[in-house]
């Protein structure tokens, strides 16, 4: 049972269609994430429409995020799936499943994620990305062994970039967490699916 109902798609206020127009970054660095035979994720969408003024703040954020980082495709879907399982978040994870495959992520690989930095077959930077990811979520800050070795891999914005890919999916999971926003149809059987995880 959801404590905030998504509003429908045809009862959305207008203001909507503008700030969904804000998530396509004025500088792109990569294409729109495809929509066809996907999920789309109407019901977070509808929690947002309660809020659209909100809404289009956020959807520039995230749009910087999707689209115009620094980081690449695989590590900005990296860090989301760590958040979301650390968050015991399964919309933000469904939905990023199915985003990491179609960046190129293995399920294997997805999987792993959700075992954490420590899992056999990371690279030293992919570890310390993913336990950059469990300092941040935990301390709130990256720890001095984690930023040994991004600093010697990232620069500065591609820092930052980390950091707020993780600020923003730590803010949604809060969001869909709090309202109790039920995973779509569509996301519902999105495996893997780490163990601990409830809908």
């Amino acid at each position: 049972m959801t404590r905030i109902d998504p509003i429908p798609v045809r009862e959305w206020p207008t203001e909507m269609r503008g700030a969904l127009a804000a998530m396509v970054p004025p500088e792109p660095r990569y294409a729109t994430p495809p929509t066809k035979d996907r999920p789309k994720g109407l019901n977070v969408l509808g929690i947002y429409a309660h809020h659209p003024v909100l809404a289009r703040a956020f959807f520039t954020f995230n749009g910087h995020i999707m689209m115009a980082t620094s980081l690449t495709l695989r590590q900005r879907e990296l860090i989301v799936l760590r958040v979301a399982t650390l968050r015991n978040c399964a919309y933000e994870w469904a939905q990023h499943v199915v985003m990491g495959r179609d960046i190129g992520l293995t399920d294997e690989e997805i999987t792993r994620v959700a075992e954490g930095p420590d899992a056999d077959g990371w690279d030293a930077a992919d570890s310390a990305l993913l336990r950059a990811m469990d300092d941040l979520v935990r301390d709130g800050r990256i720890s001095d062994a984690s930023w040994k070795v991004l600093s010697g891999e990232f620069d500065t914005r591609q820092l930052m970039d980390l950091i707020f890919t993780a600020g923003a999916y730590e803010t949604l999971a809060w969001l869909i967490r709090s309202f109790d926003v039920q995973l779509d149809a569509d996301l519902a059987d999105v495996s893997p699916k780490p163990d601990h995880m409830t809908p």
